[in-house]
């Protein structure tokens, strides 16, 4: 079934491409919604702000021709698919019209898919533990947890090049934002490092000497940690790092910004999902179980979270607070999920299939 699914989108165009269609089919509906352009029907210039694809495109949402994605009440089905090869594939992202996904072992650490069904593999610039990956600046880089070269940059996720990290640290997360890449590690001396092209790496001090894991990018760097006093800290510049207090003493493994909130999930401890505005003041929540939690994210109105043991290893929320159990199509261990292109897809390190997809209707 989920195979059958898989060819049937292959043939069919994504939200994306109906966006893309619909933007260059702009010209054609002006002549005949007039009223969506001032002046003539065929003289769209350059300098009538009116007649421009963005203004076109917003008065086509406005009038509900065009409707924006809304995920808000989606998250609920999910079907699997086949990764390219049976890797333990550890992190997953969206850019440039690709998902890309990395793994810490096998032939081909990399695999590709335009629509988050149909995966192509692609080799890695070194024979590293890949664990985690972003996309910023058009470049993907991948962080690695061992290997000579322990990042990979690449600007299509097809072809990528090796670099040397700053230090040979177990890198646990990557993000990119306010104009420079920031990565956390596990252990090491600098437990963190920066850099303006995912490149030439800089080695940053952390807060503390903790054993960070995740990291993302809202109105500022935030990373978690497994554990230490502060198992937070924060950064506007992803040098500086500032340590702030987690709600609770949990192993906090991910978090992601969306909304104006950046939402945390644990592999251990009493709650298991944390909020916060600025990422300074936290507040606990529970999750739908007690399930290892290992990824979040977030996607046009709802946040998503997948775990690698539990019964439902899913859980939604629209607001980071309330959540509801999803069924997993198949009892992988998920370990990263990302959104794009009105679906979310996430990556497992065993099963049959490696893959699931939920798409927002």
């Amino acid at each position: 079934m989920a195979q059958d699914r898989a060819n049937i989108s292959s043939r069919a165009l994504t939200s994306g491409q109906w966006r893309g269609w619909l933007i260059a089919m702009i010209p054609v509906i002006c002549l005949f919604v007039s009223a969506l352009c001032s002046g003539p029907p065929l003289d769209c210039r350059d300098d009538d702000a009116t007649c421009s694809p963005t203004a076109t495109l917003a008065a086509l949402t406005a009038t509900g021709v065009l409707t924006p994605v809304d995920c808000s009440d989606d998250g609920e089905l999910w079907d699997s698919y086949a990764a390219t090869e049976p890797n333990s594939w550890y992190a997953i992202t969206y850019g440039n019209g690709q998902f890309v996904a990395v793994s810490i072992d096998g032939t081909n650490r990399v695999m590709t898919s335009p629509d988050g069904m149909n995966w192509t593999p692609r080799s890695a610039a070194d024979v590293s533990g890949w664990g985690a990956i972003t996309f910023g600046n058009n470049t993907f880089v991948a962080v690695a947890s061992t290997g000579t070269n322990r990042v990979m940059r690449s600007a299509d996720g097809i072809t990528w090049t090796p670099h040397m990290a700053a230090e040979a640290n177990l890198w646990y997360g990557v993000a990119y934002g306010n104009n420079i890449f920031a990565a956390v590690a596990n252990s090491g001396t600098n437990r963190a490092m920066s850099s303006p092209l995912g490149a030439t790496w800089t080695p940053r001090a952390a807060a503390e000497p903790n054993q960070w894991a995740g990291i993302t990018y809202g109105n500022e760097f935030v990373a978690l940690s497994y554990g230490g006093t502060n198992r937070v800290m924060t950064s506007t510049d992803g040098i500086n790092w500032s340590p702030q207090a987690a709600a609770e003493a949990n192993t906090w493994r991910a978090l992601t910004f969306g909304n104006n909130l950046y939402v945390a999930v644990a592999i251990s401890g009493t709650n298991r999902v944390m909020t916060s505005s600025d990422a300074s003041a936290w507040t606990p929540h529970m999750a739908t179980e007690a399930n290892s939690w290992t990824s979040v994210t977030y996607g046009a109105g709802l946040y998503v979270a997948v775990s690698s043991d539990g019964t439902n290893r899913i859980m939604t929320s629209t607001d980071g607070a309330n959540w509801t159990p999803r069924t997993q199509p198949e009892p992988n261990s998920w370990q990263s999920i990302t959104y794009g292109d009105g679906k979310f897809v996430a990556v497992s390190i065993d099963g049959a299939n490696r893959v699931m997809v939920s798409t927002c209707d």
